[in-house]
């Protein structure tokens, strides 16, 4: 989930010189980078998965701990980016922390009972929403052919293709929050509650 322009964009200033130490952060960074990245497109993938499930009213239950671990765990390792200002990337790793734990308490704690089945699917959806963001913002600034038509992220391809994304989520979070009608899971607070 780095938003970060260029690969030392706000990353703590170079020692200068090319020594092997340098070598072995740089290199240490990219696998870091790398295992953020599959992290992120896990969250992306199992998070499509659900949000069908959703839609079908099927808990899928695998795929929904797969989405939403995955989805925490790029998150976090977001702010383990060596940088030293605070950026737009950790703005969007906050909400979406705050979001996650939403959706995760009421899966897990609530049961999806009452008002938590629609808390559920909106913040879920949220989540999701946020990991497409940062893919389009990454596919913007990473993909030579979508850098050309917005080599500063503010044209209209790029606010287009945010909008698209946005509309689709919202799309499906509402429907979802209709259409999901599983029955409740049961879990130890639900049932201290009878």
């Amino acid at each position: 989930m780095e938003l970060v322009a260029g690969a030392n964009a706000g990353c703590i200033p170079c020692l200068g010189g090319n020594n092997s130490f340098e070598k072995e952060i740089g290199m240490l960074l990219g696998v870091f980078t790398l295992f953020h990245v599959i992290l992120s497109l896990i969250g992306i993938g199992s998070g499509l998965v659900v949000m069908y499930g959703l839609l079908d009213s099927k808990r899928l239950d695998g795929w929904t701990k797969l989405f939403l671990t995955t989805t925490v765990a790029t998150s976090a390792t977001g702010f383990l980016f060596p940088v030293h200002k605070f950026m737009p990337s950790h703005v969007i790793g906050l909400l979406s922390l705050a979001v996650l734990a939403i959706a995760i308490a009421a899966r897990y704690r609530y049961g999806l009972a009452g008002g938590w089945r629609p808390t559920y699917v909106a913040m879920s959806a949220i989540a999701l929403y946020f990991n497409v963001f940062v893919l389009v913002v990454q596919s913007f600034e990473k993909v030579p052919a979508l850098k050309a038509l917005a080599p500063t992220q503010s044209e209209p391809p790029f606010v287009v293709a945010q909008l698209a994304v946005l509309a689709i989520f919202v799309v499906v979070g509402v429907v979802g929050a209709f259409k999901f009608h599983d029955v409740p899971i049961r879990t130890a607070h639900a049932q201290a509650g009878r």
